[in-house]
């Protein structure tokens, strides 16, 4: 079985073409504002990883750290991401949708009955980027065999070792780190980057994405022939709020990265 990560990626791999995946601050803005955003992607943008504001997100940038900030002040929430996922859903938004999120929130309302509300909502993948591997047994208890959502792994430059083990039995795609410290580090990619992601690759049976400091589809070109596509969230964020948020702005840059990461 696969979920519909799985089978956008697979549609993609038939046709030869690369993914590509924005990440989307839930409630940035507004929740409402946030929808718009998620809608005018569609077509484009094969994945998009919702956010879930955290008052401390450790794996963010000033960028990020800031749009998690405002969303909280203007009262975004975990109740209100499930109520923004049902929306879209019921109204016929069927691209896949990961939430990016901190594990105290899972923690917070328990696992089982978070997994249950993600499958009831329509969320098709997890990204907890402070949960080790090590500490995942719980998690994957509560996904079970169920396709609906399934937990996406994080793999970093200084992996190493533990790579054959993170992708044991991994689904949907790999999330590679590309550069060590926080996101939205400007394309400063770890000097290894290239062996790291070849590596990488050589022990992944599902598709390699690549994220942090993205910006362009030419910042990815020296690893075309590795990677499966692309991840961006700080350059987008930045660009959505230059627009003043407006929906035709996410349009008019997903559809250039995506013709563009596909003519490398």
């Amino acid at each position: 079985m696969s979920n519909r990560i799985e089978k956008a990626f697979d549609a993609l791999k038939a046709e030869n073409k690369k993914a590509f995946i924005t990440y989307v601050t839930a409630g940035l803005p507004t929740m409402e504002v946030t929808k718009e955003i998620i809608k005018a992607q569609v077509g484009y943008t094969d994945v998009i990883e919702l956010g879930i504001p955290f008052s401390d997100p450790i794996a963010d940038g000033p960028v990020i750290q800031q749009a998690s900030y405002e969303a909280i002040q203007g009262g975004a929430n975990i109740t209100g991401a499930f109520r923004l996922m049902k929306e879209l859903r019921s109204e016929g938004v069927n691209i896949p949708i990961v939430f990016m999120l901190y594990y105290n929130t899972v923690f917070n309302m328990g696992e089982e009955q978070f997994i249950n509300k993600c499958r009831e909502c329509g969320v098709d993948g997890l990204i907890i980027p402070d949960l080790p591997y090590e500490e995942q047994d719980g998690i994957r208890a509560a996904i079970g065999d169920d396709d609906t959502t399934i937990l996406i792994q994080l793999i970093a430059p200084t992996s190493g070792e533990r790579i054959p083990a993170l992708l044991d039995g991994a689904r949907g795609f790999v999330y590679c780190v590309s550069a060590m410290g926080v996101t939205g580090q400007e394309g400063t990619f770890h000097k290894s980057v290239e062996e790291y992601l070849r590596s990488v690759k050589s022990h992944s049976t599902i598709p390699v994405m690549m994220g942090f400091g993205i910006r362009t589809a030419e910042d990815v070109r020296p690893f075309k022939d590795i990677i499966d596509g692309a991840i961006v969230g700080t350059h987008f964020i930045n660009l959505l709020r230059e627009g003043d948020f407006k929906p035709d702005v996410a349009t008019a840059y997903v559809k250039e990265f995506k013709e563009a990461i596909n003519s490398l």
